[in-house]
């Protein structure tokens, strides 16, 4: 593992990190055996920093449990202040000691404001932020404090000037490198010596998975045995003011398979025919995809219930993959994933425009106005009664009828 230095403070992070966002599930609660597993091979490949937040389900409570004593020195803890429920100052000291509990240590070595754009700044610091990190550093409760980025780029430099921070954590990809931080912001963050941690470095999954043809083309010329998630990893590892980069990996080959990027890539080590190369891939990408979704899931719960990620994700397959025809594979995915034909329904059709999505998104997407073109791209007049039909009647008669014929 190759180990790169936060001026501010002098720790060596492995350039490679460990996302705990999207840990491994069964019966829709973390596979505890497998996250285990995953997590402790990590670190046995020298993966010394697990990221997680107060936000991220049952996250904070299982890395209590999985990281005892003789493994914890081995690690750097991130976790982060779920900013959005902060009311008053003493729900910030009540969070941090709260997670302190959950995942059973005495400090954390790196604590973030979550979900940070200058307006979520200005009202935590009426509440006294800075009164807050000023008593947890004193009190030995945190070691180093920063900031995850959610806000436009035009206001980045303004909050990383707004306090003497350590580290800040923001969105950065090939497909996304204007967005938030910006390039520009990410060098000027460095350049005062913060450390710079970086997210959805895969957006959300789509730079690894399968490409529009014309894309994948563009790679396997280039280099047949490199995947599109390598390719993806090394484009952010390139860049020298990168502290770590933070996967969310949730199987043993994704894992595997960012190693050996970590393992391989040093800062400016891309030759100017591979930067080429992703150039060429990110223009063919962005006139497929339709809607700049991360999938990164902060806009949800949905109080009418519409699972919005996989609703957009689901539409952007469409174009991405050329996928046509009236009942196509984006088709029948709309209605078995979020239709409700196998569980409990999610379509775009139940959405009653209240806005609470809105204000979550990191990409500040009008994510109203995107599920509209969901709905109408694949519901039809009636769909919710049709699909009630197929739930409820359709359904338990088809798996009656297998039943039978199965003795």
């Amino acid at each position: 593992m190759k180990y790169r230095v936060i001026k501010k403070n002098g720790d060596e992070i492995s350039s490679l990190g460990f996302g705990a966002m999207r840990l491994p599930l069964k019966n829709g609660k973390i596979d505890r055996i497998k996250a285990r597993q995953l997590i402790f091979n990590a670190i046995d490949n020298g993966v010394n920093f697990i990221d997680t937040a107060y936000l991220y389900g049952d996250s904070e409570t299982f890395l209590g449990e999985i990281l005892t004593p003789e493994i914890r020195p081995k690690v750097k803890i991130c976790t982060k202040l779920p900013s959005i429920n902060v009311r008053k100052y003493e729900d910030m000291e009540n969070f941090l000691d709260e997670q302190l509990k959950r995942l059973n240590v005495d400090f954390i070595d790196y604590y973030l404001i979550h979900a940070v754009d200058l307006k979520t700044v200005n009202r935590l610091l009426k509440r006294d932020l800075v009164k807050f990190i000023t008593k947890a550093k004193a009190d030995g409760k945190i070691k180093n404090i920063g900031f995850s980025y959610h806000g436009p780029k035009e206001e980045f430099e303004i909050v990383v000037d707004g306090y003497d921070w350590d580290v800040v954590m923001v969105q950065y990809n090939y497909f996304d490198e204007n967005v938030q931080a910006s390039m520009e912001g990410i060098e000027y963050a460095a350049s005062k010596g913060l450390g710079i941690f970086v997210m959805e470095p895969l957006k959300g999954g789509i730079l690894a998975g399968k490409m529009p043809k014309d894309a994948e083309d563009i790679f396997k010329k280039a280099n047949p045995n490199k995947s599109n998630a390598q390719w993806a990893m090394q484009w952010v590892l390139n860049n020298r003011n990168i502290t770590c980069v933070l996967s969310g990996m949730n199987s043993f080959e994704q894992l595997e398979e960012n190693l050996a990027v970590a393992n391989e890539t040093t800062p400016l080590s891309m030759s100017f025919e591979e930067m080429e190369t992703v150039e060429l891939v990110k223009r063919v990408m962005r006139n497929s995809l339709k809607i700049n979704c991360s999938t990164c899931g902060y806009c949800m719960p949905c109080p009418q219930g519409v699972n919005i990620p996989e609703c957009i994700k689901i539409y952007n397959e469409k174009y991405l993959f050329g996928h046509r025809g009236l009942f196509n594979q984006s088709f029948a995915d709309y209605y078995q994933y979020v239709g409700g034909i196998m569980g409990n329904s999610g379509n775009a059709g139940k959405c009653n425009a209240c806005g609470k999505c809105l204000r979550k998104c990191p990409q500040k997407l009008d994510i109203i106005s995107e599920l509209k073109k969901v709905k109408k791209e694949f519901e039809f007049p009636g769909v919710n009664y049709a699909l009630s039909f197929v739930r409820h009647v359709g359904f338990p008669i088809y798996k009656y009828l297998v039943k039978i014929l199965n003795r």
